[in-house]
């Protein structure tokens, strides 16, 4: 086992995680900060009610691919011999947890950003694809039934250990179901304050538009 080589690589998931797309964005081409607005965060949610459409797309699908990107750094390890071959989705775990760990607590920026949960399906898209895209749909679902982000957001979340537990969708490795529930958890811990506002019927709902009415 080359224990460098997986430290390396394990900085390397940490360090993309830590990209702050959205604050980045909002201070490069609109002179804002998006953490000092809206909810607060640096996130792809915030950035859709800070900056609109366009830039929170972005800003979301850059930071999905963040997340598969650092857990994909695992295929590295089963390339060059550091692990066996089975341990791979226990490595994949590792460097995307590491990814949104950066995402939620950036070097790059004071340790201040975002919820972390695109950045977790992007870590999910690259462990199980079909199941993340499964839980895609149960996003969307939720959103668009009760317009609350955060809540389609949590129940996504849960939705992927869940199926996991499903015959059809069951993995070799019982560890990614194990993990699955513990990412349900930091989802939970970090909708804290979403979740308070939801209770007291305070939480904002998305503007969701299916096309104009003529």
């Amino acid at each position: 086992m080359d224990i460098l080589l997986i430290a390396i690589l394990g900085i390397a998931a940490y360090l993309i995680g830590s990209i702050c797309t959205g604050v980045w964005v909002g201070k490069a081409y609109y002179g804002i900060d998006i953490r000092q607005h809206g909810s607060g965060n640096s996130g792809a949610t915030n950035t859709f009610r800070v900056l609109g459409k366009k830039p929170g797309a972005a800003v979301m699908l850059i930071d999905i691919f963040k997340g598969w990107t650092a857990t994909s750094l695992a295929g590295f390890l089963i390339i060059f011999n550091a692990v066996p071959a089975d341990q791979l989705v226990v490595y994949q775990l590792i460097f995307g947890a590491l990814a949104v760990l950066g995402h939620i607590f950036p070097i790059y920026e004071r340790f201040e950003g975002g919820k972390g949960v695109a950045t977790l399906l992007g870590m999910m898209l690259a462990i199980q694809p079909l199941v993340a895209l499964m839980c895609i749909i149960v996003f969307v679902i939720v959103l668009f039934t009760s317009r609350y982000v955060s809540l389609g957001s949590m129940v996504a979340a849960l939705a992927f250990p869940i199926l996991l537990l499903l015959p059809r969708f069951h993995p070799d490795n019982p560890i990614l179901i194990v993990f699955g529930f513990a990412i349900f958890a930091v989802v939970v811990l970090t909708h804290r304050k979403n979740i308070n506002r939801l209770l007291q019927g305070e939480e904002s709902k998305a503007n969701i538009h299916l096309g104009r009415r003529r």
